[in-house]
């Protein structure tokens, strides 16, 4: 894990000088290609002034809420999937048709639903999230050797035990793995929509920042943004969802 994360700051290292070279070789106009010190001064004077941290923290609050919605239907479709055939072949037919539907493109659809705003963003995130989740998912539970709900069976448990106490614990890696794929969905679905819907509640998200920032022609501002979410998307992927797939790796080791 060392080894992994030492590569990685040689990685960025290496990136960091590029970037610094690109800037003093004077390739593009200074006003569209800052330098490392511009953009981190521009982070740091958003974050001392507290408007990146609220627009990042209302950000959050709706993937949040979308996120949670988009798991409880996915486990809701997953059960039904499961032990009621008819309404697999219902659900194989629905996922054929939107999962491989970018959310941004049900925009224009979603503007005239729900008008721009909160509940406009939430759809978008509750669609990245609900079909990545349920077809891992799936998979997991069918994954699961039948002999473990024959003896769950034999032993007299019901559905909703056989469920809880058998299909969720045997298929937790496959569960992360949806979990992953639809948080990076959602996340990209999310800055999109802010960028689209423009500032939402009382601060705006993290989308907007950037969007704000591009309008008035702050570029350290706008790659101080897209800073912000280079480092939430890395915490996440390596903090958060690798400590959760080596805790899975543990449980069935």
């Amino acid at each position: 894990m060392r080894k992994k994360y030492l590569h990685r700051i040689m990685w960025l290292g290496l990136i960091l000088i590029i970037w610094e070279a690109v800037y003093y070789s004077n390739m593009y106009a200074r006003q569209i290609f800052p330098s490392i010190e511009q953009i981190i001064k521009s982070l740091a004077s958003s974050i001392t002034k507290g408007d990146l941290l609220m627009q990042v923290g209302f950000s959050f609050i709706i993937i949040l809420k979308g996120l949670i919605i988009g798991i409880i239907l996915a486990v809701l479709f997953s059960f039904l999937d499961y032990f009621f055939k008819k309404f697999s072949s219902f659900l194989d037919t629905i996922i054929g048709i939107l999962h491989p539907l970018p959310g941004i493109a049900l925009l224009p659809l979603v503007i005239i639903w729900f008008g721009v705003g909160e509940k406009a963003i939430l759809f978008i995130i509750i669609h990245s999230v609900l079909w990545p989740m349920t077809i891992n998912m799936k998979t997991g539970f069918r994954s699961v050797d039948k002999e473990y709900i024959e003896v769950s069976k034999n032993l007299g448990m019901n559905i909703w035990q056989i469920f809880y106490y058998v299909l969720i614990p045997l298929s937790l890696m496959h569960i992360v793995s949806g979990l992953k794929i639809g948080w990076s969905r959602s996340w990209r679905a999310l800055i999109s929509s802010e960028m689209v819907f423009g500032a939402i509640g009382p601060f705006g998200g993290l989308g907007w920042f950037i969007f704000e920032k591009r309008v008035y022609m702050d570029t350290a501002g706008m790659y101080a943004g897209l800073l912000v979410i280079i480092i939430i998307g890395m915490i996440m992927e390596d903090l958060i969802f690798g400590r959760m797939e080596k805790a899975c790796t543990k449980i069935y080791s």
